[in-house]
């Protein structure tokens, strides 16, 4: 998969620490000679949350079947840009999945709510889109991908990312593990539209059309800039992929 440049918006700007991983609280063990206090029985620790496994294996491939896309949405949410988007979904009854940057989800939660309201699934893209992620510690990425998942889930109003998208493809074997054991299948994409460096509405058509054989997960952005090609594109995609028989998935967890 491609690594993306020019994404100076925040790309190199990596997140101090927004919060440390989560830490196992101690439990206190009660014996039979000890097992109550002040004769009341002591209560019970909560048991931790189940967590239902995903593979590890990076997706591309869509929950709809053979003859079906998935749209992923990257980079957001952004306050001018992700609206138009989830507009021109809702004119073609789309549904897609938000690979959202955790700084963006948590500056715009009004945001990620919207999203999540219109039936779309989200995606953990990381604290501050390093691209570099696999070139970094195992404690790095940890960081980057759990806190990530703080954010979204807290400005979501408690709804977990299913997926983890690494930046620019910078997934490492540590990342995978460490995403599906929270959850998050690990998410790639066939068709790059390359809209991201905003080389005209006309252009990003064109490489989606060409490029569709490659398989079915379709990338796009909502945020790093201004996405008005994206929209464009996008208004002129949908109808067409509808034309030529596709349905829409998700991407398969």
């Amino acid at each position: 998969m491609a690594r993306h440049g020019g994404r100076g918006w925040y790309g190199r700007v990596i997140a101090a620490a927004v919060g440390v991983t989560a830490v196992a609280a101690a439990t206190s063990v009660w014996t039979a000679q000890a097992g109550s206090v002040g004769g009341h029985q002591a209560p019970a620790s909560p048991a931790p949350p189940k967590v239902s496994p995903v593979s590890a294996a990076i997706a591309h491939a869509s929950d709809a079947g053979a003859h079906a896309v998935n749209i992923t949405i990257d980079d957001g949410p952004d306050p001018v840009w992700t609206p138009q988007v989830l507009k021109v979904l809702r004119d073609n009854g789309v549904k897609a999945t938000f690979c959202m940057v955790g700084t963006q989800a948590e500056a715009h939660p009004d945001m990620v709510k919207q999203v999540v309201a219109a039936g779309h699934r989200l995606c953990d893209h990381s604290v501050s889109h390093d691209t570099t992620m696999d070139h970094k510690s195992q404690d790095y990425q940890s960081h980057e991908i759990l806190d990530a998942e703080r954010q979204i889930t807290k400005a979501s109003g408690g709804v977990k990312p299913m997926y983890y998208r690494a930046p620019g493809g910078a997934f490492t074997p540590y990342s995978r593990n460490l995403a599906a054991s929270h959850g998050m299948r690990p998410l790639g994409w066939n068709v790059d539209s390359k809209d991201f460096e905003r080389p005209g509405t006309s252009a990003i058509v064109a490489t989606v059309q060409r490029e569709l054989h490659l398989g079915p997960t379709l990338l796009f952005h909502d945020a790093g800039g201004d996405r008005s090609q994206t929209v464009a594109a996008l208004s002129t995609l949908l109808p067409w992929l509808k034309q030529q028989g596709y349905s829409f998935g998700f991407p398969v967890r």
